[in-house]
């Protein structure tokens, strides 16, 4: 699952960015609605979203490239990064009813709790959206109960203690962490994907995920190869070659 920052640069060459990432083997797109305060992000995900914000990316911008790419990769799901004060200044009826007419599947909200989440969880049941929780190493017992019961789509579980950010080796607690998540999935009785992101840098790192888990999520990394390149259209490339190796690594795995 590639991640990619709409509107970074701009968008239209997001569009083209995942295009590209689709046609190279990307089975889903996390696509991140740029902000200005993240939370969860680190510093690579951050620039990506000031790139995008300096650009004149809005809301209604990010639905229109949903839009767009939607016609094009029917077959694709897409799950937006959004933080939720872009809902809350949208309204939650509001911003689901747009989602879903642009052709997003699930919402990914990382600072909105479940305690916290029932009006939206309402207003994207409406719609037919799946709001995606996530998991980290330091979940508890409590939370990790609230959220198997009540993520839709998949659970998206943080690798790690910190933000997102590409990272040298995977953490240790990962895999323990993997297995207490699907212990809490076993007794609620629910078979649902889990999909792991944050510091998910190589194909190794990929390789080595897809064994425990059903989806691997590529941020940084991605974000990395396609800014870093001298050309916007270098950079697509080097994101494509990226993909594929990360996608040749999954299967192997």
């Amino acid at each position: 699952m590639p991640y990619v920052t709409a509107g970074d640069p701009n968008l239209e060459w997001s569009e083209r960015i995942l295009d590209a990432v689709i046609e190279s083997g990307g089975d889903m797109i996390e696509l991140g609605v740029p902000y200005s305060d993240p939370l969860a992000d680190g510093p690579t995900v951050q620039a990506a979203g000031q790139r995008a914000l300096r650009s004149g990316t809005t809301i209604r911008g990010v639905f229109d490239l949903v839009g767009k790419v939607r016609a094009k990769h029917p077959e694709v799901p897409i799950a937006l990064l959004v933080y939720y004060n872009c809902i809350f200044r949208w309204g939650e009826d509001r911003f689901a009813r747009a989602a879903k007419e642009s052709g997003v599947d699930g919402l990914i909200v990382p600072d909105l709790p479940p305690e916290e989440a029932a009006g939206l969880e309402k207003a994207a049941s409406e719609q037919g959206l799946d709001i995606i929780y996530l998991l980290a190493p330091t979940s508890t017992p409590e939370r990790i109960r609230a959220v198997v019961t009540r993520s839709q789509g998949f659970i998206y579980c943080v690798s790690l203690t910190g933000v997102t950010g590409a990272r040298q080796k995977l953490s240790e607690q990962l895999a323990p962490f993997m297995q207490n998540v699907r212990q809490g999935l076993k007794e609620a009785g629910r078979s649902v994907p889990l999909a792991v992101g944050f510091g998910i840098s190589t194909p190794d790192h990929a390789r080595d995920v897809s064994r425990i888990a059903e989806g691997v999520i590529v941020g940084s990394a991605l974000i990395d190869r396609v800014a870093s390149a001298p050309s916007p259209e270098e950079g697509i490339e080097r994101g494509s070659e990226l993909v594929r190796a990360m996608r040749a690594a999954v299967r192997r795995g």
